[in-house]
């Protein structure tokens, strides 16, 4: 495998001398922090906090994929993702995916292998957002939250990579964890340990 080179770069840091929010939600809060930039000079960032997320990548023996479609009222349409939810305050990413798992699409799975965390938004938010594979699926019932409404289905590995192509799934996570999922079935990359 080729091994990634990393030079040392110019620092261009941003130095913090304000901060305050200016909105509060449930989800998210919204900032706006005065900096020094490098060369000395202020300026001002508008950005997001977000406590993070989880994304599951859930792979059934059969080698067939569990995803969701539900409709996204900020896209004004119907997508279909893999399942995936916020980290609750104080709650460990393991416990938001087995939570997340089972609420959304009724499945626990008897295997959980981190992949990687990616951040889909580094312009303007803080969202991190940690992708986990699960394997060893068993159904035992969704129980979705109050007002969620979704629809579970299951895609092939090839369904979902032409559906990725098409643009027909355009969420940032769900096409990352289709590359991953990808890269580990043709044996390319590799999961790291199962956890407990």
């Amino acid at each position: 495998m080729p091994k990634a080179i990393v030079t040392k770069q110019a620092d261009f840091t941003e130095h913090e001398t304000d901060s305050k929010t200016v909105f509060q939600g449930r989800l998210l809060q919204v900032k706006l922090d005065a900096v020094r930039l490098p060369d000395g000079k202020a300026a001002t960032r508008e950005y997001v906090e977000h406590n993070g997320a989880v994304m599951i990548i859930p792979l059934l023996d059969s080698g067939e994929l569990v995803m969701e479609r539900q409709y996204r009222y900020v896209m004004r349409r119907h997508c279909i993702e893999f399942p995936a939810g916020k980290i609750d305050p104080g709650e460990e990413p393991l416990a938001t995916g087995r939570r997340e798992l089972l609420e959304e699409t009724g499945y626990v799975a008897r295997e959980w292998f981190f992949l990687t965390t990616i951040h889909p938004t580094v312009a303007y938010s803080t969202e991190r957002i940690l992708v986990y594979l699960a394997r060893g699926l068993e159904h035992r019932g969704s129980q979705l939250d109050d007002g969620e409404f979704l629809e579970v289905l299951q895609l092939s590995p090839a369904a979902l990579l032409e559906l990725v192509r098409t643009g027909e799934i355009s969420d940032v996570k769900t096409v990352m964890g289709a590359l991953w999922l990808e890269k580990l079935l043709r044996g390319e990359w590799e999961t790291g340990p199962a956890l407990a």
